[in-house]
Formats: structure tokens, sequence, C-alpha cells
């Protein structure tokens, strides 16, 4: 049986005056060896993955939920997992021409697919950029070898160089995953990564800090890592070195050359609007006087056994009004250029009003800067994102 829509709440003053850029998400499940460090919904294929079938159950996913979406144009797709490049060429095509049949994409639709090293092949990769792929985001994590093998990652280091080196000259735009304050990392050995992407010719990094989260290996069997002072000392190191060789920190973990920001990224971090189709996959929608957000089925094979039933939603609500402003600065706040304040309105239908005790308190802290126009969060806030954030949560 299908979920109900959530009966619309109406406040005063509470109607989006125009909706948001739309996205669409695509999460493919499976991937080669689930990593120790690894919490996102990913299963190790064994045996023969249902790939044609999965298809079927994403295309079916998509039109239900199109009755939500009708006449609005889609700016970016993103194909996530698990290790999407380990599906046939042929099926992410497959996906991609049903997706535009039933959407209208815009002309300079971003299209990125998540690729391990593990996977590469040069026919592959050139057979994904064929399929209508146009950006490729590598999870190389790190370019050492006993770093590599610490991490539990399928490739060498030698594979993720091949790689690093095929996709530039496939694509246009590659995004390089990186990862520092690993077991037994150095901050020289940390640069060492970051001076190889740069040689390779990566115009966009993403440099995250390995945390142990909830529900994985490393959790349960914490590896050595680098202690908090010489994790920031890799961290300070890293930035600097990305920021002399003229790629911007535009966003917490992310950095990039001029015209090599990650547009999927950017209508996220927005709050921008975005279909989720796929394994636990979610969503957020905006309608003019309620914004939803969707879950779908967790597990593959109940996935597709409820989207093709026409039931692949696990979870939908409303957001509560009361919600809207956490939400919207939770993402906000990640965006090194801060966003105007118009934005807020615009996005959440709510007046500024409603966050402007916790920007007081904010600036108060010197975690945020703000004037008329624009608000952002200062050098300070970024680096204690967490607290900054914290203060717009609901009482």
């Amino acid at each position: 049986m299908s979920l109900p829509k959530p009966a619309a709440v109406v406040l005063p003053g509470r109607r989006l005056a125009s909706l948001p850029p739309l996205s669409l998400y695509v999460h493919l499940p499976w991937c080669l060896r689930k990593c120790p460090y690894c919490d996102f919904n990913s299963h190790e294929a064994r045996g023969d993955v249902p790939y044609a079938r999965y298809v079927d159950a994403l295309v079916a996913d998509l039109e239900s939920v199109l009755p939500l979406v009708w006449g609005r144009r889609v700016y970016t797709v993103f194909i996530g997992g698990g290790t999407p490049s380990l599906f046939p060429p042929e099926e992410v095509a497959r996906l991609l021409d049903a997706a535009r049949a039933r959407l209208p994409f815009d002309s300079e639709v971003e299209i990125t697919l998540e690729a391990n090293p593990g996977t590469f092949e040069l026919a592959r990769f050139r057979a994904l950029r064929d399929a209508g792929v146009n950006r490729l985001s590598i999870g190389v994590q790190s370019f050492d070898g006993p770093s590599l093998k610490s991490l539990g990652r399928v490739h060498g280091a030698d594979e993720a160089r091949v790689a690093v080196q095929a996709a530039l000259e496939l694509f246009e735009r590659v995004n390089v995953d990186l990862m520092y304050a690993l077991p037994g990392q150095s901050p020289e050995a940390a640069l060492a990564d970051v001076s190889t992407a740069l040689a390779l010719g990566a115009r966009h990094v993403s440099a995250y800090q390995l945390t142990l989260e909830p529900n994985t290996y490393f959790h349960r069997y914490p590896p050595a890592l680098p202690d908090e002072d010489c994790a920031e000392q890799i961290e300070q190191a890293v930035h600097a070195r990305l920021a002399e060789a003229g790629l911007q920190r535009y966003e917490v973990s992310a950095f990039a050359a001029p015209g090599h920001r990650a547009r999927h990224n950017l209508n996220y971090w927005t709050f921008g609007d975005y279909i989720g189709i796929g394994a636990g996959a979610h969503a957020k929608l905006s309608l003019p006087e309620r914004i939803l957000r969707q879950v779908r089925h967790r597990q593959p094979q109940r996935f597709i056994e409820a989207a093709l039933a026409g039931d692949a939603l696990a979870e939908q609500h409303e957001v509560a009004a009361a919600q809207l402003g956490f939400e919207f600065m939770l993402n906000a706040l990640r965006l090194v250029e801060g966003v105007p304040v118009a934005m807020f309105a615009e996005r959440t239908g709510l007046p500024l009003a409603a966050i402007v005790p916790a920007l007081q308190v904010a600036e108060a802290r010197g975690l945020l800067e703000r004037d008329h126009l624009h608000l952002k969060p200062t050098a300070h806030g970024l680096r204690y994102l967490n607290d900054l954030v914290s203060l717009f949560l609901p009482d």
C-alpha cells in the first residue's frame, strides 16, 4: 500500500514564491568490498548482481515521484553508491535515457558518477562518457600503498594514478576524493597524496579527515589515528597546499579551480531540491506550501520488489516549520562564501526573523558574519561547524 501524502499545513507567510533548482540522485548500492570506515548503504556484490532488474526498479521508482515534480527541469544528476562504476555502462545508459524521457534535462546538465580505481578499465570509462556521464568522482582516498591497505581499499597506488590520469583525459570535470589523518599518517605523507593529485592535473579535490562512524568496522575496532593536534596540523598543511595550487576552498571539504565546482553538491548546500531513487535514497521536494522528505527502502532486494510494485517509499514526512531554519543552515553554513540572506526566505518560505536570535548568538561568538545582503561562517565557524550549526536547532 502506498504511503499517504502528508496533509499540507499552511502557515501565515509560509508559501514559496518559486521552487528551487531540482537535481536527481540515483543510488547504486553494490561495491566490490565494504570498506571498514564506510557507513553508506553499500553491499558487497556477491554472485549474480541483478543490474538490469535494479535499473527497471529505478525507472519505476522515478515514475512514482513524477506527479510531485511535473514541469520541473533537472539541472544535475549524481549516481552514487556503493560503487556505481561496477554497473555495466549499457545499464547506466539505459537509466539515463529513461530519466531523460520522463524529465526535462537542462541543456548543460551535470551528470556525475562515482568511480572506484579498483574497477578501472579504459573502455568502461569511455563507455560511461558515451552514456552521458560528463563528470567523474573518483574515490582515491590515498596514493600510498600502505595507507590504502590500512583503509581496506581494493585498489593499489598505481591503479589510483592510472585511473585518475585516464579520467582526466576522458572527462572535462573530475573530482578526486582524498582522506587524511589516516592510521599512522604524517603531515608529509598527507601532502604527498595532495601533490600527486595536483601533479596528475586534478582541478577539484575533496579532502576529508577520516572519522570513525557508528556501525562501521573501524568504530568497533578503532585503528591508531593521529592525535588531535597532529590531525589539525595535517589539515592546515593540506588546505595550504591546495590553495597554493589555485584550488579555492568553497565548501568545508571541497576545493576547486574556477569552473570546476560540483554543481550537484552546491544544490544540496543551498537547500535545493532533489529526487532520490534507489535503495535507501533520500529526497527533498518542495511544493508551494510544504517541503517533503522521502526515504526509499534500504535493502536492495526489498527496494527492487517494492519499487516494481509501485511502493518504493519506506518513509515520507513534511518538514515542520520549526525545523526548517536548522535544515537550511545545516547545509548553507558548509559554504565558505555563505549564501545571500534572501535565499533563506526563498527556500524555506519563512522570514529571516525566524532565525535572528540564533544569528545574533553566532555573531557574538565569532562563528558567523552577516550584513543585510549576505551571511557566511567565519574561519572560526568553519573550524567549529558543529557548534555553529547546533545554535539553529529548534527548542
